[in-house]
């Protein structure tokens, strides 16, 4: 038996839990007709066979048709997702990890015009920032069926064979209830906090009924909403002690703070940039004042973290979420005492971000999650070993380095810089986004135990490669920053890389046009905005920095407004002229009838990069290919076996940025599905 308290075997209930570390519920998104099916399900294993103790699924999954999700969660209240939540639960179990669900109804955090275009219903009449619906208040016979809702949605679950459920009252409707805040109610469900929590406890029994007392029942709520007039710590602590006292609840999931609006939201599950594990202590203070079991999960990205928070007793289980969807085998790694081979998570938040914008999550730096089905997360090694050439090691670069080192083959990078990293190595010059460069340090880690070969300070030619007499040459070289967009004056402005790298110095009245809205554009501003200067930025579109989304905009936004920058949006900055000291930029709209001038010392472009891909063109005509990709076989996951030139001596593909500008997880997804089949 390891004496490690992470792998120490944890008794809840009737449930022996074999560790101490959870994946508490999330909502990946990747249900079909709102079931967890093929995909949801191997998303869901693979973390099982990593050998976590717990798994929850949905974040949530909802119990009534007037819950209708936002994005593409569970819908609990079909009968017809029982036999897909037991294919679900059968395949945990068989790798012997338990496996719960959470449920829960959104309230006033959903649209009106989602689903069935039904009322959205809260105890009070206060719309929620974040969703923007003014809900109808609730009448007791809504509360009834919502009732009978949650104990239908328990039962279904616990015929589809999970271990328990899990309620969410952080934010959603239970939260509503217990809250000043939101609940405006005459008794018996408004009014003290005896009433407010009536609804809370009224679900619990509900549930109780009808599942029976060997099932695990839990809640993941907040003890600190952290808003004036809110519940504050003192209340928190007392709807702790009433929820362990109701002897409906098997433990505790604590969260701090609201989540109706983006800032809020991000505090409560911080970014990069933003603390470690900053509500760990306050769970811990829970947990000391309840004496009740207790779980809790907010960035804690680290084995050791976490180590620290079951050691010291803040917690009985500790949740690595957004860990686990990085690197899915923490846990077997810890056991082989391997830690330095967990893929770290980031904080980049690209996962959740794409969640809250209508798309499926997705791991900044590791493209088979969520891609399970298609993509390995263990590598499998080659039948032959081939030589491959990579030129360029940026992440993309260095993912097909690793992968390609992983199937066994003999590889070189060239690179032309004297470390790697490429435009990541940029961005996580800022401080905001230092955690980005473990990407490429993790890469570079696991290259270096597979014996990959690199060549720093070498710009490559094509003679150089030729010579190396490869099998396979890929081309990832990125691109350069896309400044020529003006009709006239591009020789007068400088790029959002020339600020963030410090090779252009901040002038004292800058525009920054942003065209690319993505983090550069937004570096770069708060880079100019911290020497004193005035900046004003500037797109085209409807909103400023769509690439960036919501919850990683909320860091810039508290830094640039106290900074007092300007933001103008659906305005173009079509020219630039220089007129003695300063630079007269002409603004147009892509609406039509507007033009006029506004005057700068320095004006700043975002947009994008131009591939770098002279060396992908001279060496295409000698490849056997002429650098064409089968998309079927790609898609398909099928070796590449296109071939347009007998005489050539080697297979060219590129890509990432060398291709076209997109973004970090595109580069890498792109080198994991080329190289898995080299």
């Amino acid at each position: 038996m390891s004496n490690d308290p992470l792998l120490q075997p944890y008794k809840l209930k009737h449930l022996t839990l074999r560790n101490r570390i959870i994946v508490t519920s999330h909502e990946p998104a990747y249900p079909e007709d709102g079931m967890p099916k093929e995909r949801y399900r191997a998303y869901t294993v693979e973390r099982a066979k990593g050998g976590v103790a717990l798994t929850m699924t949905a974040g949530s999954a909802a119990v009534s048709k007037d819950s209708p999700p936002v994005f593409n969660n569970l819908l609990a209240y079909k009968d017809e997702i029982v036999p897909w939540v037991r294919q679900m639960t059968d395949a945990v179990h068989e790798e012997g990890a338990a496996i719960m669900i959470q449920l829960t109804h959104l309230g006033r955090r959903t649209r009106w015009d989602k689903g069935d275009w039904l009322p959205v219903v809260a105890p009070s009449h206060h719309r929620e920032a974040s969703h923007r619906a003014f809900p109808k208040k609730m009448e007791d016979w809504d509360i009834e069926r919502i009732i009978k809702d949650f104990a239908d949605a328990a039962e279904r679950m616990k015929a589809g064979g999970m271990d328990g459920v899990e309620l969410e009252a952080y934010g959603h409707l239970i939260d509503q209830f217990n809250s000043p805040l939101t609940n405006e109610l005459d008794a018996p469900y408004g009014g003290s906090l005896e009433n407010r929590m009536r609804f809370c406890l009224d679900v619990f029994k509900a549930m109780r009924e009808r599942v029976g007392d060997d099932f695990i029942l839990g809640v993941r709520y907040t003890a600190d909403e952290r808003l004036p007039g809110g519940t504050d710590k003192e209340v928190g602590i007392e709807i702790s002690k009433r929820l362990r006292d109701s002897g409906l609840v098997d433990y505790l999931n604590v969260i701090r703070g609201h989540i109706d609006t983006d800032a809020g939201l991000t505090d409560v599950i911080p970014i990069q940039g933003m603390a470690n594990s900053p509500h760990l202590d306050f769970a811990g203070e829970i947990r000391a004042a309840t004496n009740f079991p207790t779980f809790h999960a907010a960035k804690i990205p680290d084995v050791a973290t976490a180590r620290h928070a079951v050691a010291s007793g803040k917690v009985d289980m500790v949740g690595m979420t957004r860990a686990h969807m990085t690197d899915p085998h923490i846990v077997r790694k810890i056991m082989e005492k391997r830690e330095d081979d967990i893929r770290p998570c980031v904080g980049a938040n690209y996962c959740l971000d794409r969640i809250y914008q209508g798309g499926a999550a997705y791991c900044i730096h590791n493209a088979a999650t969520g891609r399970e089905l298609t993509m390995p997360h263990q590598i499998p090694k080659a039948g032959v070993s081939k030589k491959v050439v990579i030129v360029g090691a940026g992440p993309a670069g260095l993912e097909a380095a690793r992968v390609a080192g992983e199937r066994g083959h003999d590889v070189t990078v060239f690179e032309a810089a004297s470390d790697p990293g490429g435009q990541v190595r940029l961005t996580a010059q800022s401080e905001r986004r230092r955690e980005m460069i473990s990407i490429i340090d993790w890469r570079m880690a696991q290259c270096e135990k597979l014996g990959v070969k690199f060549q720093f300070n070498t710009w490559a030619e094509a003679e150089t490669i030729e010579a190396e007499n490869a099998d396979v040459v890929i081309i990832a070289t990125g691109g350069l920053p896309h400044t020529e967009v003006l009709s006239r004056g591009n020789e007068l402005v400088v790029s959002s890389w020339d600020i963030i790298s410090g090779d252009v110095k901040p002038g004292t009245n800058v525009l920054i046009f942003d065209d690319a809205g993505d983090h550069a554009g937004l570096q770069a501003a708060e880079f100019i905005a911290k020497s004193g200067a005035k900046v004003e930025i500037m797109t085209p579109d409807r909103s400023f920095a769509p690439e960036v989304m919501a919850m990683n905009l909320v860091p810039y936004m508290r830094s640039l407004q106290k900074l007092d920058t300007t933001f103008t949006v659906t305005y173009r900055l079509e020219s630039v002229e220089k007129r003695g000291n300063q630079l007269v930029a002409t603004v147009g709209s892509d609406y039509g009838g507007v033009s006029k001038e506004r005057v700068f010392d320095q004006i700043v472009v975002n947009h994008g990069t131009i591939p770098l891909d002279e060396i992908y063109y001279e060496l295409k005509p000698k490849s056997s290919n002429l650098g064409a990709v089968s998309y079927d076989q790609l898609i398909d996951g099928q070796p590449q076996a296109v071939n347009r030139n007998n005489e050539g001596k080697f297979q060219l593909y590129r890509i990432g940025d060398a291709v076209s500008a997109r973004n970090t997880h595109a580069a890498i997804y792109d080198a994991l599905r080329l190289v898995k089949d080299i």
